[in-house]
């Protein structure tokens, strides 16, 4: 065994220990695929008001501009598919929302199994992504050997479907990289396309955020276009619909992690609780929630816009 694939059987067995589903590793280089795809995706508009993904459009395309000396692109997934759901009759959140906010729950493992690296190999310099950066997570994913993106643009693993979230380990030491996934096992299904409630799924594993539930209700902070009355399909915070009707996603299974347990009674709260919403109970509920990103008013807005259909 070269000391390449010794460090690589190493990080991915620190990886599985700490709790991550999957870790593949890919050569940080430049992403020349993807250049032409984000260039077109943003022409027409497709950001919506998140004009944010037209900056750092270099870097985006290119780790070594985020990390000095970046070598390997290390991508993990972590599960959130949860052992129990809301009731159907509430609101609905997206089921990565029920417990504390991923983006710190991922970020101290990542940086644990930064250490770990730097305890084991010697000095290993590095950055932490968990959706917080300008970093194509998708695409180094794939890249990486975890899995394929779907007709929903998010990425699939045949064993465990598509209910994890992604991060990167982006550092500066050269690893045995795995090989890119080929395979796209979507085949002729269209269920997501077909299920999409604001039609924002389009061909060639292409989304509109400017249509998607989950911008609506998180992203924009303006007022929710009229156009969209009667298609949020009660989603107050995220969407989940696409990957509902994913076969795939018979696969998935309850995740481990204490952290991503619901707040006590957040299950439980049916339409009228959540009408009766105030802030002192929506701070209660939703104090380490990503939730908190769309504050009290926002959310509040999502539910008055859902309560407004027409007849």
């Amino acid at each position: 065994m070269t000391q390449k694939q010794r460090y690589s059987q190493f990080i991915k067995e620190q990886a599985t220990r700490l709790g991550f589903l999957g870790c593949g590793i890919a050569e940080a280089t430049f992403l020349e695929a993807e250049a032409p795809r984000l260039e077109a995706w943003l022409k027409e508009g497709y950001q919506g008001e998140m004009h944010y993904m037209a900056n750092h459009f270099d870097k985006r395309l290119d780790p070594r501009l985020l990390v000095d000396g970046a070598k390997s692109v290390i991508s993990l997934s972590y599960n959130y598919f949860p052992e129990q759901q809301q009731v159907s009759e509430s609101y609905k959140l997206s089921k990565y929302a029920y417990g504390q906010d991923y983006h710190f729950v991922i970020k101290e493992k990542l940086r644990e199994l930064l250490q770990l690296i730097n305890d084991e190999i010697g000095e290993v310099s590095g950055r932490c992504f968990v959706d917080s950066a300008p970093v194509l997570e998708r695409a180094w994913a794939e890249r990486a050997g975890l899995g394929w993106n779907g007709k929903h643009s998010l990425l699939i693993q045949k064993q465990q479907g598509s209910f994890f979230f992604l991060a990167e380990l982006i550092i500066d030491l050269e690893l045995e990289y795995d090989a890119p996934f080929q395979t796209d096992h979507c085949g002729k299904c269209t269920r997501c396309i077909d299920a999409c409630p604001t039609q924002a799924i389009l061909p060639n594993n292409t989304i509109d955020g400017s249509k998607c539930i989950s911008y609506l209700t998180i992203e924009l902070r303006d007022a929710i276009p009229t156009g969209f009355q009667d298609k949020l399909d009660d989603w107050m915070f995220g969407c989940d619909v696409c990957q509902d009707v994913c076969p795939w996603n018979r696969f998935s299974k309850p995740h481990q992690e204490p952290l991503f347990q619901p707040q006590e009674g957040l299950l439980e709260m049916d339409k009228r609780d959540w009408q009766e919403l105030t802030q002192e109970t929506f701070s209660k509920v939703f104090k380490k929630s990503a939730v908190k990103r769309t504050k009290f008013a926002g959310l509040s807005r999502n539910i008055q816009f859902i309560q407004k259909k027409t007849t």
